[in-house]
């Protein structure tokens, strides 16, 4: 699946839904999405005619419309189906490369050597296989568990604290004012009781 630029032809195939999306919003007040799935062949690059999902959606600035093309038959998913699980969840797999590319910096390969810059995104990847599966595990049914891994590193691991330790326990004291001592102390006692596998 690819995205389509939309043209007046592919405007005009979605005209109808378009419309439901518009008058949903009307009535709801909130984004609305219809979906339709047509046949459809450019005037002059395409070789063969191709499925097209269309995605009608209205939002308070006004319509949104997109469309991306498909080989997948009808009967494998409904059109919403096709673009909302599988087409956006593509783009989400972009997101977790950008992720670790701006976030955990596996973009930064300015050694001299390719070992060095090898052993830099080595260094990258082990760190954000380790925050994911702390999203995962830890911070699930938080109101971070679908925070970014910058916002992970920000907000949990970059906090002052003092630490204690005594012979049979340490302690963490948060400054009072600290916004995310919940959740920290969620994820905190997630991971305490995550089973251990040998």
């Amino acid at each position: 699946m690819v995205g389509l630029a939309k043209n007046k032809r592919l405007l005009k195939k979605l005209g109808k839904k378009l419309e439901e999306a518009r008058a949903l919003h009307a009535q709801s007040g909130h984004a609305e999405r219809a979906f339709t799935h047509f046949i459809y062949r450019t005037q002059k690059s395409w070789t063969c005619a191709r499925r097209v999902i269309g995605k009608a959606e209205h939002l308070d600035k006004g319509a949104n419309p997109r469309f991306i093309v498909t080989n997948l038959p009808e009967d494998y998913a409904t059109p919403k189906a096709l673009y909302e699980n599988m087409y956006c969840a593509r783009g989400d797999m972009e997101n977790r490369i950008k992720e670790q590319q701006l976030d955990l910096f596996a973009d930064r390969t300015s050694s001299h050597t390719m070992r060095a810059n090898q052993l830099r995104l080595w260094f990258s990847s082990f760190a954000y296989a380790i925050v994911n599966a702390m999203r995962r595990v830890a911070l699930k049914g938080t109101r971070m568990a679908k925070a970014t891994c910058g916002s992970i590193r920000l907000k949990l691991f970059k906090i002052g604290a003092q630490v204690k330790i005594s012979t049979r326990r340490f302690l963490i004291h948060f400054a009072s004012a600290c916004p995310y001592q919940d959740v920290f102390q969620q994820a905190w006692h997630s991971l305490h009781a995550y089973p251990l596998r040998c």
